[in-house]
């Protein structure tokens, strides 16, 4: 979600492709848990900078709100400003950058990406919200359904930029889930909806079952991936001038949570079981492996993080990606944490 008070900036382009590298001596230590680690699940390999305030083909290369693989092991990060970049899966230069647009020409508030099967996009707008397909040359081949509880009020009952900020796609990709950043009206504080879409047999998406989700006190939901067995990682975050950014990883799992679709207030008295989570870190305590920070954190290396990305698997270890969003402000910074988290 972008910040409504954005600080214009100077950009630079990026002189030269930049490895996701610590500070320090190159991959010192990166696999070792001991030294890196931010609890007893994550490990932080190391971030990057490289691309804080840069620009490719006269296009800014930031306000990142999410990041895919694509099919060919690259990366696809999406900017909420309806641009839509390649990125080198090893270095993160961009290779190549598409402008999006609704049906009438208009810029997106663009915020969750999944690169479907075919190669397609799946991209959600918080602005009604929304979730259209496109080529991947940008063109509009299909818009979902949304219920019209989750739509932006008047219409709905959602609150303007806290609609759809999370989106993947379920292990065997037949159903897609967007995460609501912020509670609906009617519905108790904190307490957020997750929407599915089931995939039919002609392709299309059509709608289907909703949780419920307790985002802490204060925080919301900026991003959700799924990881290989069928559960949820979910970023929840929030900021609080003069002190800085709170980010939290947890592990979800939605395969036992009510469906409350039909339900019309969550209150958190009226019998619904809610997804279930588990903290596995809050970024805070990772070591900050000489980050610095253009203004107030608890922490240096934390700024807007919003985007997330599974980028590898292997025998119950994740390999996961995140990006913050700079909103194009100089007091914010474009930075990619590599994370290592055990599940």
């Amino acid at each position: 979600m972008r910040l409504r008070t954005v600080i214009a900036t100077a950009t630079a382009a990026l002189a030269a492709a930049t490895c996701l590298t610590a500070a320090g001596p190159a991959n010192a230590h990166a696999n070792a848990q001991g030294s890196h680690a931010c609890s007893p699940s994550v490990s932080l390999d190391r971030f990057s900078d490289a691309l804080d305030k840069t620009t490719y083909e006269g296009t800014f290369v930031g306000n990142f709100s999410a990041l895919a693989v694509d099919r060919d092991g690259s990366l696809a990060a999406l900017s909420d400003r309806s641009s839509l970049f390649g990125l080198d899966g090893r270095t993160l230069a961009p290779k190549a950058v598409v402008p999006l647009a609704d049906e009438s020409g208009a810029a997106l508030d663009s915020e969750g990406l999944v690169i479907d099967r075919d190669g397609t996009r799946l991209i959600s707008s918080e602005t009604e919200p929304s979730v259209r397909r496109y080529s991947r040359d940008g063109r509009i081949l299909d818009r979902l359904p949304v219920p019209d509880a989750l739509k932006v009020a008047p219409a709905g009952r959602a609150m303007s930029n806290g609609t759809f900020e999370g989106l993947t796609l379920l292990p065997g990709g037949r159903t897609l889930l967007a995460s609501m950043e912020y509670a609906l009206s009617g519905d108790s504080a904190g307490i957020v909806r997750f929407q599915t879409w089931r995939r039919t047999l002609g392709g299309h998406f059509e709608l289907g079952r909703q949780y419920a989700y307790r985002a802490d006190t204060g925080l919301g939901v900026p991003e959700v991936q799924a990881t290989p067995d069928g559960r949820l990682l979910v970023l929840e975050r929030g900021f609080t001038a003069g002190v800085g950014n709170t980010v939290r990883l947890y592990l979800a799992d939605p395969r036992h949570a009510t469906d409350t679709s039909g339900v019309e207030n969550l209150t958190g008295q009226d019998g619904v079981r809610p997804v279930r989570k588990t903290l596995l870190t809050d970024i805070v305590t990772c070591p900050s492996l000489g980050a610095t920070a253009k203004q107030p954190q608890p922490n240096p290396l934390l700024d807007n993080i919003e985007g997330m990305a599974v980028t590898g698997y292997s025998k119950g270890r994740l390999k996961v990606l995140l990006v913050s969003d700079d909103n194009q402000n100089a007091a914010q910074t474009t930075r990619f944490y590599q994370l290592r988290v055990r599940i």
